[in-house]
């Protein structure tokens, strides 16, 4: 079995459709229904979803179909002891011996209800592999709650975890420095997609796509100043962004003085070895941008080389830079501005309350890190641009 994504040799409704996820099976053919059900989640209800969005769907849906067909588990198994389906067994897999979190198996299984409750209606199965819970109604329930009576009372699938609110992770300063320091990130563009994510914010997606037509040589040009942040708007003709929603970032000076030197050398030295063309600024030692993958496995092995029970994902770097950048604002008397909706513009949040799920945080920054001006903040990463 794999998971691919498509070209723009695939068509549907008359338009090219590149990024669709497309589940095979061992004959190499669109596993069904499920690859049934992806397109008519992702093209055909109406509702415009991203690529990013297309992704994260399959990978979901593709984690539980792995899971069934590396077991052996038939899908359509819905037997009446619910706790012996395959959504139990899932489960029991994901929590037990993965060690998912609870949130994050509560997607999955979402989108796994939803494609039960797609396959019950359209006649692939006789009855569907959970039951269902009686619950209170509450603002923001998940549309799969199905009401039963016209007042509060609902009822919900049976498989969700509970789920308790858990600060997001976020790291040190000490600890971005010892990342940094890490043999991983010794070469200028896996370092240079650590810094994009930690000090401005970029999901991701954003840093690997970020393009190559935004970085010049800062010291040329007159409204450019050392210590100073650089405005940039990121236009998603350009680059993969969340939503496709434009957006402005602040480049700091020495960061935006590394990119142009790693275009100067090791990304010339790059381009040498792929024959194609790439718009995005870092480039693999293949010569193509980077995966999501390869960023996933370039977490692992910084986490790795650090020690025993050090974690650091793409999404904590993000998670660090709003942290971080709330607290040094804080600490700036003169600064002309509302910290919390500076630091919402630039991660892309629609609404500040999802920004200020990082003011708790705070209180977990020692005083003795807290770094009040960019300059001080920029001489904690005085190394070299490029490795030769």
């Amino acid at each position: 079995m794999r998971l691919v994504f498509s070209t723009d040799s695939f068509v549907y409704a008359g338009r090219p459709r590149p990024g669709l996820p497309i589940m095979l099976g061992d004959d190499m053919w669109p596993l069904q229904p499920a690859q049934e059900f992806l397109i008519h989640r992702l093209l055909g209800k109406g509702k415009a979803l991203s690529r990013l969005t297309w992704e994260d769907y399959g990978r979901r849906l593709w984690d539980y179909f792995a899971f069934l067909h590396g077991h052996g588990i038939k899908w359509d198994d819905c037997s009446e002891n619910h706790g012996q389906g395959p959504i139990a067994r899932y489960k029991t897999w994901s929590l037990a011996e993965v060690g998912v979190s609870r949130r994050t198996l509560n997607a999955r299984l979402r989108l796994v209800i939803e494609f039960y409750t797609w396959a019950f209606k359209h006649g692939h199965i006789q009855t569907l592999p959970f039951g269902f819970e009686v619950c209170r109604a509450y603002k923001g329930e998940h549309l799969l709650v199905h009401a039963v009576d016209p007042g509060a009372v609902l009822e919900r699938p049976d498989v969700f975890e509970r789920e308790w609110s858990a600060p997001p992770d976020f790291l040190a300063l000490e600890e971005i420095a010892a990342c940094r320091a890490s043999a991983a990130l010794r070469r200028a563009g896996p370092r240079l997609l650590f810094d994009l994510m930690w000090r401005t914010g970029l999901r991701s997606c954003e840093a690997r796509t970020f393009p190559l037509k935004y970085v010049f040589d800062p010291s040329r040009r007159n409204d450019c100043h050392r210590g100073r942040m650089i405005r940039l708007t990121l236009d998603p003709r350009d680059m993969w962004i969340k939503f496709g929603k434009p957006r402005q970032v602040d480049i700091p000076y020495s960061l935006m003085q590394d990119m142009h030197a790693y275009t100067l050398y090791e990304r010339n030295r790059l381009r040498s070895v792929s024959t194609q063309e790439h718009a995005a600024l870092v480039l693999s030692e293949y010569g193509r941008p980077y995966s999501r993958n390869a960023v996933g496995d370039m977490m692992r092995a910084v986490s790795a080389e650090i020690g025993s029970g050090f974690r650091v994902t793409a999404l904590m770097l993000r998670h660090s830079y709003a942290v971080h950048t709330l607290a040094r604002l804080r600490s700036v008397p003169d600064f002309k501005g509302e910290p919390l909706l500076y630091v919402r513009d630039r991660l892309g949040h629609a609404d500040v309350t999802t920004t200020a799920i990082y003011l708790g945080q705070l209180n977990q920054l020692a005083s003795g890190v807290v770094i009040a001006i960019e300059d001080e903040f920029d001489r904690m990463f005085e190394v070299p641009a490029v490795t030769q």
